[in-house]
């Protein structure tokens, strides 16, 4: 992973999005030492969206299924706290 400073974003903007573009890497942005924003290939969120949209509507039908007659999400978050 690449790691640049906001003035080198500045002045390498097209080399930064090109290498992502076709390397896939991913280039951290820096502001005074401390990571405040990432530059990622678009490819990647899109992908990772999807899985966890799946992943959430299979873990929402594990819940249902296992879920106790007649007990609603709202007693069953005060019983947990109980």
């Amino acid at each position: 992973m690449v790691t640049v400073g906001i003035r080198e974003l500045k002045q390498q903007a097209s080399e930064l999005v090109r290498l992502v573009r076709e390397t896939g890497s991913e280039v951290q942005v820096t502001y005074h030492g401390e990571v405040v924003a990432l530059l990622i290939p678009v490819k990647s969120v899109v992908i990772d969206s999807k899985n966890a949209w799946l992943k959430l509507d299979h873990l929402a039908a594990e819940i249902n299924a296992r879920w106790p007659k007649g007990v609603s999400a709202l007693e069953a978050v005060s019983e947990g706290r109980r």
